[in-house]
Formats: C-alpha cells, sequence, structure tokens
C-alpha cells in the first residue's frame, strides 16, 4: 500500500489549500478513505472521510469550510480546504481502509507521510 500525498504549504488566513492523495496497492474505490491531522502538542484528530459509496463525514471544527472528495477511477483523494484559520494548522495525513468510516471512530490500516499546512494570521 502507498499513499502518496502532495499539496501542502503555507497561506495567509482566510485563504485556500487543496490536499491530494494518490493511492496505490489496494483496491481504493472499495475502502473508506479520510484525513487526519496532528498539531503541535495535540493528539492527532480526524478531519474528514469518504465512504466508498461517497458518504462523508466532518469534524465540527471543519465542516462548512472543507471538502472531502474522491476520484475512484484515477485513486486519488482530495481535501479542499476554505476559509483556512489559524488553529487549522497542522501536519495533514491521508488514511485508507478506515473501517467505521468517521472521524471520530475510524481507525486507519494505513497512512501518507504527512504533509505540513501553515496557516498564519
Amino acid at each position: 500500500v502507498q499513499l502518496v500525498e502532495s499539496g501542502g504549504g503555507s497561506v495567509q488566513a482566510g485563504g485556500s489549500l487543496r490536499r491530494s492523495c494518490v493511492a496505490s496497492g489496494f483496491t481504493f474505490s472499495s475502502v473508506c478513505m479520510g484525513w487526519f491531522r496532528q498539531a503541535p502538542g495535540k493528539e492527532r484528530e480526524g478531519v474528514a472521510t469518504i465512504d466508498s459509496d461517497g458518504t462523508t463525514n466532518y469534524a465540527e471544527s471543519v465542516s462548512g469550510r472543507f471538502t472531502v472528495s474522491r476520484d475512484n477511477v484515477m485513486s486519488i483523494l482530495y481535501l479542499q480546504m476554505k476559509s483556512l484559520k489559524a488553529e487549522d494548522t497542522a501536519l495533514y495525513y491521508c488514511a485508507s481502509d478506515l473501517g467505521p468510516c468517521t472521524v471520530d471512530a475510524g481507525t486507519p490500516l494505513d497512512w501518507g507521510q504527512g504533509t505540513q499546512v501553515t496557516v498564519s494570521s
């Protein structure tokens, strides 16, 4: 299994970023995928998940600002982040095969390498 992330970086508050995660080595279209993040000094938390049927789930802190989507033909997971805030600064991880497909209960089988997102106020 490989999960290769791209699209991180730095942005000012109020700005936007789009994260991508190219997956390989498993049947992407059949599993729940998700995005997690870990801020300095905090535990890793679920940000957004998307099931094989397209059902999505978001953390309350990002609901309405972030959108998760997937391209099952190309095996790519996306995270569109808008209206970014300083508190969104964290290391963001793509994750696969979550089992329960929610940000609270999902337990990923595999992880991407993580990419830093920094939002300056």
